[in-house]
């Protein structure tokens, strides 16, 4: 279901291209396998995450300043194949949903020099104010929630174009 669009007018897109984040894994994240712990990929999810948001121009650390936090509500991770020790890879963070209150993001995990699918991913996320208060980006920050329809990737596709509930 489509929300209104309450964006500032006049809304000219000004598009924002969003480079994939890389990885290069580390002894440290793997276990007595040789194998990159599970839990490591929401550690780069996280990373990939804050990537994302620095190419829009809405960093996390620009958001605290505001007094905007943006707790996990969920995770989910599909493992597809294996990750080793010092494989480099590649991270496709997209906004798959977002509605001013959410948002929802999906990781496309991949090795770098093979391209093999590594993992697929999800996280939501909402936005508070300190006191830990739901609050709308579009109601409260337009010029924020602005940036959340200027995305395209490598190729010149849309990321985010459709507002979700």
């Amino acid at each position: 279901m489509s929300v209104k669009d309450t964006r500032i007018k006049p809304y000219e897109r000004q598009k924002v291209k969003i480079r994939p984040y890389e990885r290069v894994t580390q002894y440290y994240e793997t276990d007595q396998m040789g194998i990159v712990h599970h839990s490591n990929y929401i550690h780069w999810m996280e990373e990939a995450r804050m990537e994302l948001m620095d190419q829009m121009g809405f960093s996390y650390q620009a958001m605290e300043k505001m007094e905007i936090i943006s707790p996990v509500l969920s995770v989910s991770c599909e493992y597809k194949s294996m990750v080793r020790f010092r494989d480099t890879v590649v991270i496709e963070a997209r906004i798959i949903a977002y509605n001013g209150i959410k948002m929802k993001i999906g990781y496309h995990i991949t090795d770098k020099e093979t391209g093999e699918l590594r993992a697929v991913a999800e996280s939501e996320h909402c936005f508070l104010n300190n006191s830990g208060k739901p609050i709308s980006l579009k109601r409260s920050y337009p010029e924020i929630d602005t940036k959340f329809f200027t995305l395209y990737d490598e190729d010149g596709n849309e990321i985010s174009d459709e507002v979700s509930d």
